[in-house]
């Protein structure tokens, strides 16, 4: 029983990057020795245990057969005899197929640490093609290094526009392309996996929505817009969500927009609070980037179609978006917050010692609040 530290943390050490997670392979044992030994399986489709004292990730050394469409249309054998190197070359990319022994000693059989040398994404083995979800694994490493100069071999890239112009894209789960989507999203230059998707054509096929920003000075634009997201410090993949959902609609009227929105969040299952966001974003950007010209009536419409009275904290993740969008005054927000504070001041309980209740009531407290954004 031969235990090594393989994948990420072997990656991001050789890169200078932290190591959150460590994975670990297993080779010469059975699942019965793993169990013996208090490991706790929590793998469906291949043995996968959990160490009883670090709760990290052990996997039996293992090899897969291709057997039906998507990622999920393999057939998986574990066993005592199957060696590092066959466990290796079912790897995704080669800076991802490196283990290292408990002495520290690195087996990369498959040429990794030259690559990532080199700066190459490069494909370990023809079975890459065998399993669509590594076109966006592979768009999601480039989002990550690409600010190190890393590029995509040109025999991978090939075997990504092969997998994108097959009908094997569509057998991926809407979670999967999500979550891949998601963590990409957060990346060091976003803008890259949009871009490599794009250019093996995987795009049109998973966000079709999003191919309308290539073409024209939208490529330029969208590029612009989401390198200015990544560096306000407070990006998140949410920011670079709401700013490509408005940037994709921008050519539509509300309304038709907001449907577009409704229904890509819809089928990829984001997170409820994402579509929130995009919807607010592409609503009220453009209201957002002018807000010291607005009337009083427009500036209230606005915080109370946001919620900001009640909801004041989701302001900067809004203000991350438009500031992208449009590159807007860095105080706007100490003014927006200010005026919010002004809002809070007015109280209906004090309204109703006066005497109005009801209907009147509110239409008394709207009146002041407008009073209020009138004179701010």
């Amino acid at each position: 029983m031969q235990i090594y530290l393989v994948g990420g943390a072997v990656r991001d050490q050789l890169l200078n990057y932290p190591v959150y997670d460590k994975d670990w392979l297993v080779v010469g044992a059975s699942v019965d020795e793993m169990l013996s030994k208090g490991y706790q399986p929590v793998g469906k489709d291949f043995p996968v245990f959990i160490h009883p004292k670090t709760g990290e990730e052990y996997a039996l050394a293992r090899t897969e057969r291709k057997s039906g469409k998507g990622y999920t249309g393999f057939e998986y054998f574990a066993a005592p005899d199957v060696t590092l190197e066959e466990d290796l070359i079912r790897r995704d990319l080669t800076i991802n197929a490196i283990a290292q022994s408990k002495d520290g000693e690195l087996i990369d059989p498959y040429n990794g640490q030259k690559d990532i040398q080199n700066r190459i994404l490069r494909h370990v083995s023809p079975a890459f093609a065998e399993d669509p979800l590594r076109v966006l694994r592979v768009a999601r490493f480039y989002a990550r290094y690409a600010h190190l100069g890393f590029e995509i071999a040109e025999e991978t890239l090939e075997l990504m526009i092969q997998l994108s112009t097959s009908d094997e894209l569509i057998h991926l789960t809407p979670e999967r392309v999500w979550k891949e989507t998601e963590r990409a999203l957060a990346e060091r230059t976003p803008y890259a996996y949009i871009k490599l998707l794009q250019q093996c054509h995987a795009l049109h096929v998973l966000f079709p929505e999003w191919s309308v920003l290539f073409g024209n000075n939208d490529t330029q634009t969208t590029e612009a817009v989401i390198s200015r997201c990544s560096e306000l410090g407070a990006c998140t993949g949410q920011n670079i969500f709401s700013c490509l959902m408005t940037l994709s609609t921008q050519h539509l009227e509300l309304p038709q927009a907001k449907d577009v929105i409704d229904r890509f969040c819809a089928r990829l299952k984001t997170p409820k609070v994402w579509l929130e966001q995009a919807q607010q974003v592409r609503a009220w950007h453009q209201d957002i980037a002018s807000f010291d010209d607005l009337d009083g009536a427009t500036r209230l419409r606005l915080i109370q179609a946001l919620d900001l009275l009640r909801r004041p904290q989701r302001l900067e993740a809004i203000l991350v978006s438009c500031k992208a969008l449009h590159e807007i005054d860095t105080q706007l927000s100490a003014r927006i917050n200010a005026l919010l504070a002004q809002l809070n001041t007015l109280q209906p309980k004090e309204l109703m010692a006066e005497g109005f209740k009801g209907k009147a009531l509110g239409e008394e407290l709207n009146q002041r609040r407008q009073h209020i954004c009138d004179t701010f």
